[in-house]
C-alpha cells in the first residue's frame, strides 16, 4: 500500500474519543480468554493483549467481563474487579499496551442471572425478577433494596480501581447481564419503582452511572456495550432500544455505545449474536449503523466482521466509528500492522470456526483453530524468527494442516523445505470438512498456508506417494511425517464390514440409503457433517452414541446449526447406547444395540445403512519404515518441546536425519492440535 493509499484508507484514520486519540479504527472488543491467574490478569493475560498492541491495533478491550461483586460468580474465567489486588496487574497491562501505542480499556459487569450459585463463594444469583436463564439454570433471588445499594457501590469501587490502574476507560456490559435485565420486559416483571415504565426500568442503571461518575469524574471515558434490540418476544424492541440509547446519551453519563442486537440466554440465540461459520457475516452491521445515524453518537460494534474489506466498508459508509474485529484478531493480532505495511494479503484469516469461543464457554482457555501462538505468547511466536544456525533441508510428508504448518514455519526459519503430498491437492481432512457447504470457509486454513509457502519458495510436490527410499533419496536433514490418518474400522465388535465410513458419506464416494443409522463414537464434527449429507438426501436418520451427552466434542455455538437441522429433519438421537454388532437380514442390516453401562442388549434396529464415525487411525507406515535410518529413532523430547528448546535426542549414531511425526499421524486429535505440534516443533529447527 502506497503512502497516498494509507493516507486515504478509512481504517487507518485516527479517531478522537473525548480526549483520547485512537490511532486507527481497529479494535478488539471485550471477551474473556480465560487466561486469568486467580481472577487477576497476570503475565499470560497481559502478553495476549500486548501482542495486539504490537500488531498496531488502536484499542484493545479487555475482560468479558470483569465482575464487580462477589455474588457475580465468574463462570467464564472472569477477572475479579472487586479485588484491590487487581490494580497493579491492570496497570502493567495498560502500560504494556501504551508502550506500543494502543489504548487499553476493560469491561465491567455484574453477571446477574447469567451465572451459577454453586461456584466461587456459593452466594445466591440475583436478578430483578425470579426469571431463570436457561444457559446457567440458576433460579435467581429477586433483588432487594440492600442488594441494589451494595451492587451500586461495587460498580463505583470497581470503576475507581480501573481509573487508578491507568486504563483509558471502561464499558459496562448491558446485554444478558444484570443492568439490561432491568431494562427487558421479558425479564423484569417487578411492580415497584424499578419495574413497568421505561423510566423505572432504567432507574438502577442511572444509579450505577451516577455513582461511577462521582468516583471517576466527568472526563474519564465510560461507555456501554448494550443491547439495542433483543430480537425476542416481550424483549426490548428496536424502537425501545433506540430510545434507551437516546436517554443514555442525553444524561451525559456515557461517551460511546458498543451496539449489540439479540439475546444470549441459551446457545441458539447466542449463535445469532456471535455467528459461526456458515452464518451471515456482519449480520448486525446495518443495525449498528442505523443506531449511529439516529443518535449521531460514537458507535462501536463487533459481530463476525472477519475481513478487512468489510471493516473498511463499515467506516467508509459511516456505519461505525470503531470496528470490532475480535475473533479476527485472535486469528491474527497483527492485522493493522499488515494493512499499514501494504501486506493485507498476508493477514491470517478468521475462518469462522469459533473454536476460540466454544472453549471459553466450556470454561477452558481460548485458542484459535489455526493460530497456535494466540494465548501462548510467552513460548510461541506470532512472527517466526530466522535461524541463527545453518540452513537445513526439511522434508515434510503430508500436506494437511500439520504438514502445511510445519512447512511454513520451517521455511520462515530460513530452511529449504520440500513438501510431498500423495493427493493432487493440499488440505487433508480440512478439504473433506470444507465439502460441507456451511463449513466451506475452513479451506482458508489451507489457502493461507499455500500462499505463504509460495511466498517463501517452498517446493510442493503433489501426486507423490512417498516411500522410505524416496524420502532418503532427497538427503534430508530433518523428516517430518504428517501423513494424517484414515477412518477407524473397529467401532463395532461384529459385522463392522457392513458399515460405511462418515468420510465416504461426506465425500460422496458412497451412496445414501433411505433409512440410515449413524453410529457416532467420536462426538466431533465428522459425524455431524455426515448427518448433513444424509439429511440433504432426505433419508430417515437416527444417531446413536455411547456418550451420556450428545456430540461432546462440539462446542455449544457450533452445535446450534447441527441441532437446528436435525430437529427440522425429525432425526432421532439416542445416547448412552452402543452398536454392538451388524448382520444382514435380507436386503436390510440388523443392528444390535447394547448398554455401555452393563453391556445388556437394549434394542435392535433394521435399517438400510449404518454409517460409522470413530475418528482415525494413524497412517504411520512411512514413519516406522524411516525410523531405523533416523538419528533420534523418532524420539520427541517432550521436556524440550514444552520448554521451547530444540530437539537434541540421539539414539542412533549412524542415522542420517532427525525424524518426527505430528498431527493425526500420531493419534486422532483435531486441526489445532496438528498445527500446534508443527509450530512448537519447527520454530526451533
Amino acid at each position: 500500500m502506497t503512502t497516498v493509499h494509507r493516507a486515504n484508507d478509512p481504517l487507518l484514520q485516527p479517531y478522537q474519543l473525548k480526549h483520547l486519540t485512537l490511532r486507527n479504527r481497529f479494535m478488539s472488543t471485550s471477551h474473556e480468554p480465560n487466561f486469568h491467574d486467580g481472577g487477576l490478569p497476570k503475565d499470560r493475560y497481559i502478553r495476549y493483549h500486548e501482542e495486539k498492541a504490537k500488531g498496531g491495533i488502536a484499542l484493545t478491550m479487555t475482560a468479558g467481563s470483569a465482575v464487580v461483586s462477589r455474588d457475580s460468580s465468574p463462570v467464564f474465567g472472569n477477572l475479579h474487579a472487586y479485588k484491590d489486588e487487581i490494580v497493579p496487574w491492570l496497570k502493567r497491562m495498560a502500560d504494556a499496551c501504551h508502550e506500543h501505542g494502543s489504548a487499553c480499556m476493560i469491561q465491567l459487569t455484574h453477571l446477574g442471572r447469567r451465572t451459577v450459585w454453586n461456584g466461587a463463594d456459593w452466594l445466591p444469583v440475583v436478578s430483578p425478577s425470579n426469571v431463570r436463564e436457561p444457559a446457567h439454570r440458576a433460579f435467581p433471588k429477586v433483588m432487594e433494596d440492600w442488594d441494589m445499594d451494595r451492587i451500586v457501590g461495587d460498580y463505583a469501587d470497581a470503576a475507581e480501581r480501573v481509573k487508578e490502574a491507568g486504563l483509558d476507560g471502561f464499558e459496562l456490559e448491558c446485554y444478558g447481564h444484570l443492568l439490561d435485565s432491568f431494562w427487558s420486559p421479558a425479564i423484569n416483571n417487578r411492580d415497584d419503582e424499578h419495574g413497568g415504565s421505561l423510566d423505572n426500568r432504567l432507574r438502577f442503571t442511572h444509579r450505577v452511572l451516577d455513582a461511577i461518575r462521582e468516583r471517576v469524574g466527568p472526563d474519564y471515558i465510560v461507555g456501554l456495550r448494550m443491547v439495542a434490540d433483543e430480537d425476542m418476544e416481550k424483549g426490548i424492541s428496536r424502537d425501545e432500544g433506540l430510545e434507551i440509547c437516546r436517554r443514555m446519551i442525553h444524561t451525559g453519563q456515557v461517551d460511546f455505545l458498543n451496539i449489540i442486537r439479540g439475546h444470549i440466554e441459551h446457545d441458539g440465540p447466542l449463535s445469532r449474536v456471535i455467528p459461526v461459520s456458515g452464518m451471515a457475516s456482519a449480520p448486525h452491521l446495518d443495525f449498528a449503523g442505523h443506531v449511529r445515524a439516529e443518535t449521531k453518537f460514537p458507535v462501536f460494534h463487533a459481530a463476525r466482521i472477519t475481513d478487512v474489506a468489510t471493516a473498511r466498508h463499515a467506516v467508509a459508509e459511516g456505519k461505525l466509528d470503531m470496528v470490532g474485529m475480535t475473533r479476527a484478531h485472535i486469528a491474527d493480532p497483527h492485522i493493522a500492522r499488515k494493512v499499514i505495511e501494504g501486506r493485507e494479503d498476508e493477514v491470517r484469516p478468521c475462518v469462522g470456526a469459533t473454536y476460540c469461543l466454544d472453549r471459553i464457554y466450556e470454561g477452558r482457555a481460548t485458542t484459535c483453530i489455526h493460530n497456535a501462538a494466540t494465548g501462548r505468547e510467552a513460548t510461541m511466536p506470532h512472527q517466526i524468527p530466522g535461524t541463527t544456525g545453518k540452513q537445513r533441508h526439511i522434508v515434510v510428508v503430508g500436506a494437511g494442516p500439520a504438514g502445511l504448518e510445519a512447512s511454513r514455519v520451517s521455511a520462515e526459519r530460513g530452511h529449504r523445505v520440500t513438501l510431498l503430498e500423495a493427493a493432487p491437492h493440499a488440505g487433508g481432512q480440512i478439504r473433506l470438512a470444507a465439502m460441507v457447504k456451511r463449513r466451506s470457509e475452513l479451506i482458508g486454513i489451507v489457502d493461507w498456508r499455500l500462499s505463504q509457502l509460495e511466498r517463501l519458495g517452498v517446493e510442493v510436490r503433489y501426486n507423490t506417494y512417498a516411500e522410505a527410499d524416496d524420502v532418503a533419496a532427497l538427503e534430508p536433514d530433518v523428516v517430518i511425517v504428517a501423513t494424517g490418518g484414515l477412518p477407524r474400522e473397529d467401532a463395532i465388535s461384529e459385522g463392522g464390514e457392513l458399515a460405511t465410513s462418515s468420510w465416504d458419506i461426506i465425500s460422496g464416494d458412497a451412496g445414501i440409503g433411505d433409512d440410515v443409522l449413524l453410529y457416532d463414537d467420536n462426538g466431533a464434527h465428522p459425524g455431524m457433517a455426515a448427518t448433513e449429507s444424509i439429511m440433504a438426501k432426505g433419508a430417515k436418520l437416527e444417531i446413536v452414541s455411547p456418550e451420556r451427552m450428545f456430540a461432546p466434542e462440539i462446542g455449544g455455538l457450533n452445535l446450534v446449526p447441527y441441532v437446528e437441522k436435525l430437529q427440522g429433519h425429525g432425526a432421532e438421537i439416542t445416547t448412552m447406547t452402543r452398536v454392538h454388532s451388524l448382520e444382514r437380514e435380507g436386503n436390510k442390516i440388523a443392528a444390535t444395540l447394547t448398554s455401555p453401562y452393563n453391556e445388556a442388549v437394549i434394542g435392535k434396529r433394521l435399517i438400510d445403512q449404518v454409517v460409522v464415525e470413530y475418528a482415525t487411525t494413524p497412517m504411520d507406515e512411512l514413519y516406522f519404515a524411516l525410523k531405523p535410518q533416523s538419528s533420534n529413532g523418532g524420539e520427541l523430547d517432550y521436556e524440550a518441546l514444552v520448554a521451547g528448546r530444540a530437539q537434541q535426542a540421539r539414539r542412533n549414531d549412524d542415522g542420517n536425519f532427525q525424524l518426527f511425526r505430528i498431527g493425526d499421524a500420531v493419534a486422532a486429535r483435531n486441526i489445532h492440535a496438528g498445527i500446534y505440534d508443527a509450530l512448537r516443533l519447527c520454530k526451533d529447527l
